[in-house]
């Protein structure tokens, strides 16, 4: 009887408290896009720069809004065509006051003019998100008028024009970008971490493709480990386990390293999701609230760069880092966005973790849903009970919320790109076989 309240329950949450939920991130699309351009801010903060990333969550999310009735398909027709005719035509070269090179762009972009913003990096990551939000909207906007057309022709020739092979800098791998002060970062994309979608795009191009050697090269940097009982994929952060299934379905396909390990990623992220769980339940820093629905350490806005004495044990607290566990760094903060962007991994966890969120702590939620994060322990001179709340949203949390809520949900976006030719492509090069291929 207790299973079938507990299902009914869920089942109930699923229907009304995630669609309010995934609505209200959406709205930050909505809302926080400059409608000229189709720049979308990348936090709510007043001022604050475009994100290059996301703008690619948008354009992958309009989709969803027209499939949910929040917004009509000629207005996000209309988004998206000012997204892709702003970057066609935005200009290229190697001077400081453009918005990008070699069909790669700049990490942040003023919202008003489109260029560059401050000193940021031409972002090769980034640039992957912006483009596979594009190819996303060329899947869904298929039909035959004019404007879905010019769509498709704008999004194919803008994924087209990136020259992969100048991102490698002369190595295997992807270096992670380029600014016009000093030329290519000095790091690279080595490691198990978000650049699958990157790797997979890279090796899908037709016009300037990755060397099929960059996959393995990027796979043999990979730390497999057994934590918790749990053998993985090692990487800490949530996002690294979340960034490229939003737009890949890793579901019973497998690359070399994977069917040696007789896994899939998909499985893989689950496990990351219960270790996290897992970690959280040890609590092995004793902070406050850790626990079975408290869980979700990821890249993430923090309370700030200080130290404080808290019951007697000295804390050292972070502003903006990527927070992991179970080797850290862990500070207090947890990200409540994190946790719904594992849903499809693990919705049995996630589920009951989000209800905790939304009702024992409803100061975590703003006006686009949940706030980027948390902390407990870091405790509020006015209210030393309520903690540290990030006081902004971040496009790149929403991103994910709206559009894992809706893999989960529907599986819009997985059903998208395992259409798009260029991702079965770069799958395929990269050793992928099995499942939907």
């Amino acid at each position: 009887m207790m299973q079938r309240q507990s299902h009914a329950r869920s089942h109930g949450f699923v229907e009304t408290g995630l669609d309010k939920l995934q609505q209200r991130a959406f709205d930050y699309f909505v809302n926080e896009t400059d409608a000229a351009n189709g720049l979308v801010a990348d936090k709510s903060q007043p001022g604050a720069p475009a994100s290059i990333a996301a703008v690619g969550f948008a354009l992958a999310a309009y989709p969803v809004g027209v499939e949910r009735a929040w917004m009509s398909r000629s207005g996000a027709i209309d988004r998206t065509l000012a997204t892709l005719r702003f970057f066609w035509n935005s200009p290229e070269g190697t001077g400081s006051d453009v918005t990008g090179y070699k069909g790669f762009y700049y990490h942040f972009l003023d919202m008003t003019t489109g260029r560059r913003a401050g000193h940021c990096e031409l972002s090769t990551v980034d640039t992957g998100f912006l483009l596979a939000g594009m190819l996303a909207a060329a899947g869904y906007f298929n039909r035959d008028s004019k404007d879905e057309q010019e769509i498709r022709t704008l999004a194919n020739a803008l994924y087209l024009r990136a020259d992969w092979r100048w991102a490698c800098n002369g190595g295997a791998t992807l270096t992670h970008g380029w600014t016009p002060e000093g030329g290519f970062l000095p790091y690279r994309w080595e490691g198990y971490d978000e650049a699958a979608l990157l790797y997979v795009l890279g090796l899908g191009s037709p016009t300037h493709p990755l060397a099929a050697e960059s996959y393995a090269a990027w796979t043999s940097t990979y730390e497999w480990k057994e934590i918790y009982d749990y053998e993985f994929i090692y990487g800490g952060p949530l996002f690294i386990h979340q960034y490229s299934h939003i737009w890949i379905d890793f579901r019973g396909i497998q690359d070399a390293f994977a069917r040696d390990k007789g896994i899939d990623y998909f499985e893989n992220s689950r496990r990351a999701t219960c270790v996290q769980q897992e970690y959280a339940i040890r609590n092995p820093l004793e902070f406050e609230g850790y626990g079975e629905n408290f869980w979700g350490l990821t890249a993430s806005d923090g309370p700030g760069w200080t130290t404080r004495r808290i019951n007697g044990i000295e804390r050292i607290f972070s502003d903006y880092v990527a927070r992991g566990v179970p080797y850290g760094p862990d500070d207090g903060t947890v990200a409540p966005w994190a946790v719904v962007a594992s849903l499809p991994f693990a919705p049995e966890i996630v589920l009951p973790t989000i209800r905790n969120f939304q009702e024992v702590y409803p100061s975590i939620t703003g006006k686009y849903c949940f706030r980027c994060s948390f902390n407990l322990t870091f405790q509020n001179g006015a209210d030393t009970d309520a903690g540290w709340t990030s006081p902004w949203h971040f496009g790149i949390n929403l991103g994910p919320v709206v559009l894992m809520c809706e893999n989960y949900r529907s599986g819009l976006l997985w059903q998208l790109m395992r259409a798009c030719p260029y991702v079965i492509t770069g799958l395929r090069r990269a050793g992928f076989t099995g499942g939907w291929l």
